[in-house]
C-alpha cells in the first residue's frame, strides 16, 4: 500500500466568498468544487458548505463554512500552522508587490538555505507562504545525505521530559 500524494488540505473558513476572492482572484487558483453537506456521515444535521481550489499538480486546497457550530478564527503563529505553496523563483518579488498592492503584510523573502519563501495571511488569519525552491532543494531533502532519522532520534532524546 502507498500513499500516492496530496488530494487535499481543509480548513474552517469564516466567510465563503472572501475566501474564494483570496485563493481563486488573487493567488489564482480556480474553484473546481462546492457543495452543501446537509447531513454528516454520523446522521447530524449542519448547515455547511464545503469547497475546493485546485493547484497545477491536481491537489487542493479545501475549505469548510459552517455556522450551525462554532469555530474560534485566531492569528495562527507560523509554526502552529502555515500553508505552504510552491511558486518559481522569479515570482517572488511580483508576488510581495501584488501582495502589498493589495494591501497585504508582507514578510520576506526568507532565506531558508534550500527555499526562499514570502508570507502573508489569507482572510482566515491563515499564514500563507509562498516558496521557491534554491539549487540545493532536492539534496537537502534526501534523507540519505541530511540525517532526517538521526535529527529526530537526538531530538527525542534530549527534549525535556
Amino acid at each position: 500500500m502507498k500513499v500516492q500524494g496530496l488530494h487535499h488540505n481543509a480548513y474552517r473558513c469564516q466567510d465563503a466568498e472572501e475566501t474564494r476572492k483570496f485563493y481563486e482572484d488573487f493567488l489564482g487558483l480556480p474553484l473546481v468544487n462546492a457543495f452543501e453537506i446537509g447531513e454528516t456521515k454520523t446522521a447530524r444535521s449542519t448547515d455547511t458548505l464545503h469547497f475546493f481550489f485546485q493547484m497545477q499538480d491536481g491537489s487542493c486546497l479545501a475549505f469548510f463554512e459552517s455556522y450551525d457550530f462554532p469555530f474560534e478564527f485566531k492569528e495562527q503563529h507560523d509554526y502552529d500552522l502555515h500553508i505552504a505553496l510552491e511558486v518559481p523563483p522569479e515570482d517572488l518579488q511580483p508576488w510581495i508587490e501584488k501582495g502589498k498592492a493589495a494591501g497585504l503584510d508582507v514578510r520576506g523573502i526568507a532565506d531558508h538555505e534550500f527555499i526562499r519563501s514570502i508570507y502573508f495571511r489569507d482572510p482566515n488569519g491563515y499564514v500563507i507562504e509562498l516558496t521557491a525552491k534554491m539549487p540545493n532543494h532536492d539534496e537537502f531533502m534526501d534523507p540519505a545525505r541530511n540525517g532526517a532519522a538521526l535529527a529526530l532520534a537526538k531530538w527525542q532524546k534530549n527534549k525535556p521530559k
